[in-house]
């Protein structure tokens, strides 16, 4: 655009077209031997409330539709996807990039842990350094013929979800919480980052949402009352699950066997992603 101009974009502007100029991007290509259907992120505004399991449950229920499916572990200082799914090895690389590492059912994964010598060695870098591996999953990391890739980011609305908003071609994004009131504020932070970039949010999936009594059947509200549904008739957001306390699925995830886990609380979840492909 001109330098006088103020607009963050060219629609509707008479000069569109004319002025010589277009909105900067600063999208990123994809290694040359990527295929890359949709970009879906799963993000949250703080930690420890279920993101890497949903992101791994979403990405096992897209495979059991046939679909092949990657995980980007974005989460460099606190990656976990590995650990859900028993993988302990190393990433392999050939000439033209870096290979990511198969689960035991066929899910690609990259993570930061497939590349450090010891897998629980800490990651000590700044920001700028972060983001840029981050990047570097997407360019350097040989995604083929992926029809659905799933960017784990880590919490919050600093350097690697900006850098995953301006670098990566997002087809939309599935916000994580769960029931406690301070989460209901920081849901609306990272629902108004989201628009702040344009980038279109398919949901709200909670977790810990309630405890269900194995005996009575009864649920129980033990981390509070939800009020997720208050933020998303706010924003004009679905809800798209409300997931248990399960001791089985924390189990699964602890011992790496999370793609042997069956539930259908992500079904709405789902299917909401696959109708990308639709549009």
């Amino acid at each position: 655009m001109s330098e006088s101009c103020t607009k963050q974009d060219c629609a509707g502007c008479p000069s569109a077209g004319n002025c010589g100029s277009k909105p900067e991007s600063f999208l990123e290509k994809p290694n040359q031997m990527s295929n890359i259907g949709k970009v879906i992120g799963i993000v949250s505004g703080k930690g420890g409330v279920g993101k890497t399991m949903v992101s791994s449950l979403l990405a096992v229920s897209m495979q059991r539709l046939g679909k092949n499916v990657g995980i980007l572990d974005a989460d460099i200082t606190g990656p976990s996807v590995p650990k859900a799914f028993g993988i302990h090895g190393k990433a392999d690389a050939c000439e033209f990039g870096i290979i990511p590492t198969k689960s035991k059912m066929g899910i690609d994964v990259m993570s930061i842990n497939l590349l450090l010598e010891n897998e629980s060695d800490p990651v000590v870098w700044r920001g700028p350094v972060i983001a840029g591996v981050v990047k570097q999953f997407w360019t350097d990391v040989i995604w083929k013929d992926v029809d659905y890739l799933f960017v784990d980011m880590p919490p919050g609305t600093g350097d690697v979800p900006l850098t995953v908003f301006q670098s990566f071609p997002v087809n939309g994004i599935v916000i994580v919480t769960s029931p406690q009131e301070l989460v209901s504020m920081i849901v609306e932070k990272a629902v108004k980052m989201a628009q702040l970039m344009n980038i279109p949010i398919l949901g709200i999936i909670e977790n810990m949402s309630y405890y269900e009594c194995p005996d009575c059947g009864k649920r129980h509200s033990i981390y509070g009352e939800s009020h997720i549904d208050e933020i998303a008739a706010q924003y004009n957001i679905p809800v798209l699950a409300k997931l248990p306390v399960c001791t089985d699925l924390a189990k699964h995830c602890d011992q790496g066997t999370i793609e042997l886990f069956e539930g259908d609380w992500l079904n709405e979840a789902v299917e909401k992603i696959a109708d990308i492909s639709n549009q």
